[in-house]
């Protein structure tokens, strides 16, 4: 795969997974409504996607180094990947009980980390329980944040 390719992919991927995690989670223990955690799922997949698609976009121009080909293909690596990934997320939402579906999406989401973490240590050549490790703790510890954060809202302003 092209280095333009995986910049977009593993950056959305990533993005797509504690974003929208993290989103869900905190909407959920704030509002407990379907309706509006979906209504953020569909949010972060359009609007987060196309902020992260530009933040990736101006940051490889601000290297001063890679072509004009290269920088698109790493920007609409990113939207695609953020819209597709925050996409999926909604499934659970749509098909399930809120709980359940909460319950479902960590799985699924902490699986798609835990895929790419293990493909970029195989890259690396580096132990893979490490990056594996980091890069779910750095996930879950998004998702407790966000739960609390959620609570505290519903109990302040609820």
């Amino acid at each position: 795969m092209r280095t333009a390719l995986k910049i977009g992919f593993s950056f959305g991927l990533t993005s797509g997974v504690i974003t929208t995690l993290g989103l869900m989670v905190g909407l959920h223990a704030g509002t407990h409504s379907k309706s509006v955690v979906l209504g953020g799922l569909l949010t972060i997949a359009v609007a987060d996607a196309m902020s992260d698609a530009l933040g990736i976009h101006i940051a490889e121009e601000s290297k001063n180094h890679g072509n004009t080909n290269e920088i698109w293909e790493s920007t609409l690596a990113t939207f695609a990947a953020k819209f597709v990934i925050a996409a999926t997320f909604a499934v659970p939402v749509l098909f399930m009980p809120l709980d359940l579906a909460v319950a479902a999406s960590l799985v699924w989401g902490l699986s798609l980390l835990a895929v790419l973490s293990y493909a970029l240590a195989r890259a690396q050549r580096v132990p893979p329980w490490k990056v594996i490790g980091e890069h779910v703790v750095i996930g879950l510890c998004v998702v407790a944040i966000t739960h609390y954060l959620g609570d505290w809202v519903r109990v302040t302003f609820g």
